[in-house]
């Protein structure tokens, strides 16, 4: 009896021991990391462009940066590859170094919106290329929400990314900034009609034309040739009294 009482004790026992042995080498998951808008995009394809732009100009790394050192959140709007491809040919090679951080940081908002917040948000959005010749503003009907910069009109698509701190958004469209793909107000004072002009010269020149109201001496002044008529009348009629008077 004793030895069946020390088999049983002795299989709990090692039952017990292999227990905590599996325990211990199965490590309960840590907190996942930071967010990082290059992983994530990654993950969802079809961003290479607009990855590469944050890469080349920093942005990304700024973006991370502010994710790891502050609660205010933010929110990226991404346009994917085929939006990128619908620009005009040589549209991003045009555009100089501080250009580009300008137009990747117009696509990111230093806040956190869920898609619920832009059924109440303010216009324009504030973005951080901090221009504010470069208004964002959103409008939405529905589900739909759609931005317009003053240059374009974009469609928030699919939400690639949402924590409640940071949110990616998909865009079809490259958010242009006004400031550096708008096109300029014409000046207020337009050039004349060829027409009108054409009459203006016609007019100088018949001002300055000496027959336009000239003297008979050319300096605009007749009485010069009204005076030298009267003096030769009289000098006739003089004259003529002397031949009367003293006659042949």
């Amino acid at each position: 009896m004793n030895q069946i009482l020390l088999l049983c004790f002795l299989s709990v026992f090692l039952l017990f021991l292999t227990h905590n042995s599996c325990t211990a080498q199965t490590p309960a998951p840590g907190p996942s990391g930071p967010a990082n808008v290059t992983k994530i995009l990654e993950k969802a394809g079809q961003f290479t462009v607009y990855l590469r732009l944050l890469q080349t100009t920093q942005v990304g790394s700024q973006i991370n940066t502010q994710l790891n050192n502050s609660n205010n959140g933010m929110t990226v709007f991404a346009p994917t590859d085929n939006a990128f491809s619908s620009l005009p040919a040589g549209a991003l090679n045009s555009l100089s170094d501080r250009q580009k951080v300008e137009l990747i940081q117009f696509h990111v908002l230093s806040s956190f919106l869920s898609t619920a917040m832009f059924q109440t948000v303010s216009n324009p959005l504030r973005t951080q290329s901090g221009n504010d010749a470069d208004p964002l503003n959103v409008t939405s009907s529905g589900n739909q929400v759609n931005l317009t910069t003053g240059v374009v009109n974009a469609t928030l698509g699919n939400t690639i990314y949402t924590d409640g701190q940071f949110a990616v958004y998909q865009v079809d469209k490259v958010l242009l900034p006004f400031s550096i793909f708008g096109t300029p107000a014409p000046s207020n004072s337009p050039a004349p009609a060829p027409e009108a002009a054409d009459k203006n010269v016609k007019k100088k020149k018949k001002a300055d034309s000496p027959s336009g109201g000239a003297g008979v001496d050319g300096t605009g002044d007749s009485s010069g040739g009204k005076r030298d008529g009267f003096e030769n009348s009289m000098v006739g009629i003089l004259l003529i009294a002397i031949a009367a008077a003293f006659p042949l």
